[in-house]
């Protein structure tokens, strides 16, 4: 379990969630030195304010935690806010507190931090675990999140295409899973010329890394990630601004593999397969160039438009040897577009997919387990912003306009067997802190997948 979490304990220090509303009720429950405290200090329940109850000792013997009074304006992690601000100790959640799983969840995600370069001090207040809360579920949720975030973090100079390909091999390892890759030329061997082509500018070969666990029978569930370890936006190069963080461009392929690690620790009956496409979009004598055009693994002829748009191109041919197999389940994530941020902001990615059921089940679950995403449509008319005249398909959308929805419509291209396959488009970064969201790397969509999986082919 967590070393944030300690196992239901009468002796932690109670944390009373209240709000504006509940907040003249509590003070009469309260014994009058600690209601006259709460005054003295300004407590008046605003969400987020909180105010630390001493006992007659000068110990702590209370927290009080303010929350939205309209329970559809609470962020279910809203209460993990303490746990970078308390002392260390022991506390349990009470009071209004609507899921205790994600508030508890939430605290653990609240204590990640990265500490390859430097030791950041960690919260050091441990959570009561709430009743009925499984602890070694949120466990691994957190773990696998953690993983995500420490590969998105990591800088490019120490993650690139192998390093990438190193962290699923221990992933394999871990959850006893096979693992091959298909690296440098070979690509071309194996009729992956996409992948090829955006990877070969670099000094670190390109790759396609295909791991595979569970029992052949079980239904199939296949995750894709966009491994972009770094992108300079090749020959289109980006300005110094946009490519400050161009270190978490594979962050499709940390989010794919922590939702892998979730769905094998936790022992779903399926037969998952990861496939990670791992390139550096890098500038040198051998890069692709616009105008290019490109065969694919689909045997679509593929015109380049910007070689900035490099992550739908590896993701093509991932998709296509996906598709070949025929899964129930097909899922996608890539740092994709900046439209879609665009359109949403940082935190809250687009999906998109054909499937009515699935998409209904991806917007439900995904506000239940607070890992919240949106649809956004695959529109048919659209398609036509990618006519080519020289190509079967430009890879770009002319005009400059619904550039998420369009990139959408040309990975569509290249599914064409499995009938439940959804695209994320994802951020992958917390620009600023939130609750349960510390700034950096951020695993988005893996959460929801894994709780999408685990409804779809649950255990026993």
């Amino acid at each position: 379990m967590n070393s944030l979490l300690i196992p239901t304990s009468d002796t932690a220090v109670p944390i009373h969630a209240v709000s504006a509303e509940s907040w003249p009720a509590l003070q009469t429950r309260l014994s009058p030195t600690h209601r006259n405290f709460a005054l003295a200090q300004g407590f008046a329940a605003g969400a987020g304010q909180h105010c630390l109850l001493p006992d007659s000792q000068g110990t702590l013997a209370a927290v009080l935690l303010g929350v939205e009074t309209a329970r559809r304006q609470r962020d279910p992690f809203g209460p993990a806010r303490l746990a970078a601000l308390l002392p260390a100790g022991d506390y349990a959640l009470e009071g209004e507190i609507d899921d205790p799983g994600l508030a508890a969840l939430g605290w653990l995600l609240q204590g990640y931090r990265f500490d390859r370069y430097r030791k950041p001090k960690p919260p050091r207040a441990r959570l009561s675990l709430p009743d009925g809360v499984h602890g070694q579920e949120i466990s691994l949720i957190a773990e696998s999140a953690a993983l995500a975030r420490d590969l998105i973090n990591t800088p490019a100079n120490a993650l690139g295409p192998g390093e990438i390909e190193a962290a699923i091999r221990g992933l394999a390892a871990e959850c006893g899973a096979t693992i091959t890759s298909i690296v440098g030329d070979d690509l071309i061997t194996r009729n992956f010329p996409m992948i090829h082509a955006v990877g070969r500018a670099s000094t670190r070969a390109p790759r396609l890394v295909d791991l595979v666990w569970g029992d052949p029978a079980h239904p199939k569930v296949t995750l894709v990630g966009k491994g972009v370890a770094f992108d300079t936006g090749g020959l289109n190069l980006k300005p110094d601004a946009s490519m400050l963080l161009m270190k978490k461009d594979m962050g499709g392929a940390a989010a794919a593999i922590a939702a892998a690690r979730m769905i094998m620790l936790a022992k779903l009956p399926v037969r998952l397969r990861l496939l990670v496409p791992a390139v550096e979009n890098a500038v040198s004598g051998n890069a692709f160039r616009p105008g290019d055009v490109l065969a694919s693994r689909k045997g679509l002829s593929v015109e380049i438009g910007n070689t900035d748009a490099e992550g739908r191109l590896i993701l093509a041919d991932a998709l296509t040897l996906a598709d070949e197999e025929m899964p129930e389940l097909l899922i996608d994530f890539a740092t994709l577009t900046g439209a879609a941020r665009t359109a949403l902001g940082p935190e809250l990615p687009p999906f998109y997919t054909h499937d009515e059921g699935l998409a209904a089940e991806l917007a439900r679950i995904g506000m239940a387990v607070n890992d919240p995403v949106w649809r956004m449509p695959l529109w048919r008319p659209y398609d036509g912003l990618l006519d080519s005249k020289i190509a079967d398909v430009n890879h770009v959308s002319s005009g400059g306009m619904a550039g998420s929805v369009t990139a959408a419509l040309f990975l569509n291209r290249f599914v064409e067997k499995t009938e439940s396959y959804a695209h994320f488009d994802i951020y992958g970064w917390n620009p600023s802190p939130k609750p349960g969201r510390p700034e950096g790397g951020e695993c988005q969509g893996a959460r929801l997948i894994h709780a999408l999986v685990k409804q779809l082919y649950p255990t026993g």
